[in-house]
């Protein structure tokens, strides 16, 4: 049973990772790419989770953290770009 619901969180999460991913590239100006950036990240995370979960294995979780810090401060390195149009100050 488990096994049923593993596969059909990985099966949604993907759909969703997908649907990011049209967004990315059709998002009509650049705040809306940057939000589906963001929430392509998180999917990520959340696929390597549910894998890690699949396969048994701790390994998985140390590579979602690493995705998850990088993906953080993309995120606001990206927005604090559009915002003055420069990272670093």
């Amino acid at each position: 049973m488990i096994t049923i619901a593993l596969y059909a969180s990985i099966a949604m999460v993907t759909l969703a990772a997908l649907l990011n991913v049209y967004r990315l590239i059709q998002g009509p100006d650049a705040p809306d790419r940057v939000l589906a950036l963001d929430t392509l990240y998180i999917n990520a995370i959340a696929l390597i989770i549910l894998l890690g979960i699949t396969l048994g294995t701790r390994m998985y979780l140390e590579s979602a953290l690493l995705i998850a810090v990088m993906g953080f401060v993309s995120t606001v390195a990206t927005a604090k770009y559009l915002k003055r149009g420069s990272v670093i100050e």
